[in-house]
């Protein structure tokens, strides 16, 4: 379809969708998605859009802020994503070509958040997929007319997406460091019977002790201490559950605990229950 809005040069063409209900409950998915080219001067503001929208400035600039927000203006070659169920506004002093892909669906706020948390609204993507090349592929199926499989474009926009949240912030190569983060997350799952250190896992990613931990936190979710206690809580529970039936101070020796007391203890706090409960749960058995 092409744009006939004021201030949008007629080649510009964009495309909407509707999901179908699978889609919309365990996919990402599109819901418009388009390639202008604005002439200075064009401006949009909004109160709400439901959706998320990703923008790829690719000649020219974009000025844009989101709830009132102070404004940022974005050069060529950078991303803007932005969260459309807030108030958004966005407008072009320069001529410029922007790609951009309006989403939503599953996970689409949680990726949203944790990509603006460790990178801000600007981005520029990692080396891994190309989000412009992403929007290009799906803006190409609806051109020549084909049938949009919802499973695969879910599959693109996640590419895209995953590119975006390794990029590289200014502290160092954005995909090796979470390949780093997951190498230290592969050793703790090995290793979580041993006595694991912050300086041994820190050393291991070629980071600092403090660097390592800020990373560790914003790429999982947990500091390294709760990430270690969670392993050994999983290979407990697993142990408890088994019909092997080892002893309540079997599995805390077992699972890197130093005694059946320390184990104990952190189990109660993290699952609300005692091992023996747990146990009991799993064979329908009264506690012990």
């Amino acid at each position: 379809m092409r744009s006939v809005e004021k201030l949008i040069s007629p080649e510009s063409d964009y495309y909407t969708y509707h999901p179908s209900a699978i889609a919309s409950r365990v996919y990402l998915y599109p819901i418009s998605v388009g390639d202008f080219f604005y002439e200075p001067g064009y401006s949009l503001n909004r109160s709400r859009f439901d959706s998320y929208l990703l923008m790829y400035i690719a000649q020219g600039s974009c000025r844009f802020t989101v709830s009132g927000e102070e404004p940022r203006t974005v050069p060529a070659g950078k991303y803007i994503l932005m969260d459309c169920y807030r108030p958004q506004s966005y407008s072009f002093d320069v001529p410029t070509e922007a790609l951009w892909l309006h989403f939503d669906g599953c996970n689409a706020r949680n990726y949203f958040e944790q990509i603006t948390e460790l990178h801000g609204q600007v981005l520029t993507a990692g080396d891994r997929f190309s989000p412009a090349a992403g929007i290009r592929s799906i803006l190409q199926t609806f051109r020549d007319s084909h049938t949009l499989h919802e499973a695969p474009v879910s599959n693109t926009i996640t590419e895209m997406l995953q590119s975006l949240l390794e990029t590289d912030s200014g502290e160092g190569n954005g995909a090796n460091r979470t390949y780093a983060i997951e190498r230290a997350r592969s050793y703790i799952s090995r290793h979580y019977a041993d006595p694991v250190t912050l300086e041994e896992l820190a050393e291991r990613a070629n980071l600092s002790p403090y660097h390592f931990t800020r990373v560790f936190a914003a790429e999982t979710g947990f500091t390294p201490h709760q990430y270690l206690l969670a392993a050994r809580l999983s290979a407990a529970k697993y142990f408890l559950c088994s019909q092997e039936l080892p002893s309540i101070k079997e599995i805390a020796l077992r699972c890197g605990f130093h005694s059946e007391s320390s184990f104990c203890t952190t189990f109660r706090k993290w699952e609300n229950m005692t091992p023996s409960q747990y146990r009991a749960m799993a064979f329908h058995t009264d506690a012990l």
